[in-house]
């Protein structure tokens, strides 16, 4: 059974960061993909940042650049995703994905596996 496990989220003022979490279990997690996502209120789901089975190829939705930094470690079954200078706009509900091709790709569709996702509000 596949389990992706988001950790991390909370309440930070502007300007602030926050590091999310997402444990996985259950796959071979070497050989996937990884994303995240995010969700506010009565928006569509959008990618943040995602990343190659490898690590060496990484992307980033354009609001997030130089802010952000997803990471990942195999050995441990984890990915991460370091969120700097966050702001209000950043508020949303954040999802981990997985994604068993192992190659990057921004579109949800193409993930096959979700966490629960973490609340992540920043206060103006």
């Amino acid at each position: 059974q596949v389990q992706l496990v988001e950790s991390g989220g909370g309440l930070v003022q502007a300007g602030g960061s926050l590091r999310l979490s997402c444990a996985a279990s259950g796959l071979t997690f070497s050989s996937i993909a990884v994303g995240w996502f995010r969700q506010a209120p009565g928006k569509e789901r959008e990618w943040v940042a995602v990343m190659s089975k490898s690590g060496t190829s990484t992307l980033y939705r354009n609001s997030v650049k130089g802010r952000f930094t997803i990471s990942r470690d195999n050995a441990k079954n984890t990915v991460l995703l370091q969120m700097n200078s966050l702001q209000p706009e950043d508020t949303a509900v954040y999802y981990c994905a997985a994604d068993r091709t192992g190659v990057v790709a921004t579109g949800p569709s193409a993930y096959d596996y979700w966490g629960q996702g973490t609340q992540v509000t920043v206060s103006s």
